[in-house]
């Protein structure tokens, strides 16, 4: 098993203080630090868990941007938020994650904008669509929109992360717990697996975000890298998204929300705890992964966790990092 530094930024570690003006939101599972003066970007935050996690980071005092894709729903997930949070410090930004351009333009907006960024949850993710599709860039779309993008933006912003020694959580899934890279078709043109994409793209991730904070380490970028998964939630992941080719929830999200129900999995509400603590907590550290710690990790209070098996090749983490850099086109380096 690869070994990581247990190390947290010092803009992260010396912050504990707590107040009510701060996180206005009541949760018994977890405490988010006041984080007035920070400027935090979270993607996929227009609905489901993301919009709760942009909701309690606002809460809490930070600066929240919301990249999007459909514009509509942006603006009701800010009017979500300033209905609990009236005073909320949230805008959007346009951002479609299977378009790299469309990474770069947001790269290139937020650089303009010359502010530190002290938080990048990298959340956003779409699962198995029922045909393989591709991007506009000729990318399998999970790949895509789950690691490409996500390892675009962090390409673009590095300064901007740099500036603000942030906290950079890519959010995971249990189903990364198994499967591997295809590293001989990426892109799946043939015997297209959807789920088994669907890891892959998010072992990539993960691979990406140990990586990152292997490299921050050992460069002094002062970026703390860590992962987080969300247990198992009636999230809107297998939701009926006709523009992925499913005009219906998912059997598998049906049964999820009947378990749900009864209390044996997650909800929407408590699905971005862990994330939450990953990216805020200052006992929460870099190259580490976070998880509900109850049975089967599927719900309950953050915790750490051992990494997933297919998260603990390093040489598989610097291949992708390789591989991703030829996909995208950008050159992470400090």
């Amino acid at each position: 098993m690869d070994v990581v530094p247990h190390v947290c930024a010092d803009s992260w570690s010396n912050d504990r203080a707590t107040t009510e003006e701060h996180d206005m939101t009541t949760n018994a599972d977890l405490t988010i630090p006041g984080l007035r003066g920070r400027r935090a970007v979270i993607t996929g935050a227009s609905d489901g868990m993301g919009l709760v996690m942009a909701q309690r980071l606002a809460g809490a005092g930070a600066e929240v941007i919301l990249p999007v894709r459909n514009r509509a729903k942006g603006d009701a997930a800010i009017a979500a938020i300033r209905a609990v949070h009236p005073d909320a410090n949230v805008s959007l930004r346009d951002l479609d994650l299977s378009s790299l351009a469309s990474v770069a333009a947001l790269g290139e907006t937020l650089s303009a904008e010359d502010q530190p960024i002290h938080l990048l949850l990298n959340n956003a993710g779409v699962m198995t669509p029922p045909e393989r599709q591709t991007t506009v860039d000729g990318l399998e779309l999970q790949l895509a929109t789950n690691h490409l993008g996500h390892f675009a933006l962090v390409g673009h912003l590095l300064p901007s992360l740099r500036a603000g020694r942030a906290r950079v959580t890519s959010q995971l899934s249990v189903a990364a717990a198994r499967g591997s890279i295809r590293w001989d078709d990426l892109s799946w043109t043939s015997e297209y697996d959807g789920m088994k994409a669907y890891r892959q793209s998010k072992i990539a991730l993960g691979l990406f975000g140990l990586e990152l904070h292997r490299r921050s380490t050992a460069e002094g970028w002062g970026i703390v890298s860590n992962l987080a998964h969300p247990g198992v939630a009636p999230t809107s992941l297998l939701a009926a998204r006709p523009e992925m080719g499913r005009d219906q929830d998912t059997g598998a999200r049906r049964v999820v929300r009947l378990m749900s129900a009864l209390g044996l999995v997650g909800t929407v509400e408590t699905a971005g705890r862990s994330a939450l603590y990953a990216a805020t907590s200052p006992d929460a550290s870099g190259g580490r992964f976070y998880s509900p710690s109850g049975v089967g990790h599927l719900t309950g209070r953050p915790a750490e966790q051992k990494l997933f098996k297919p998260l603990q090749d390093q040489q598989a983490a610097q291949r992708i990092w390789a591989v991703s850099e030829d996909l995208t086109g950008i050159r992470v380096a400090g």
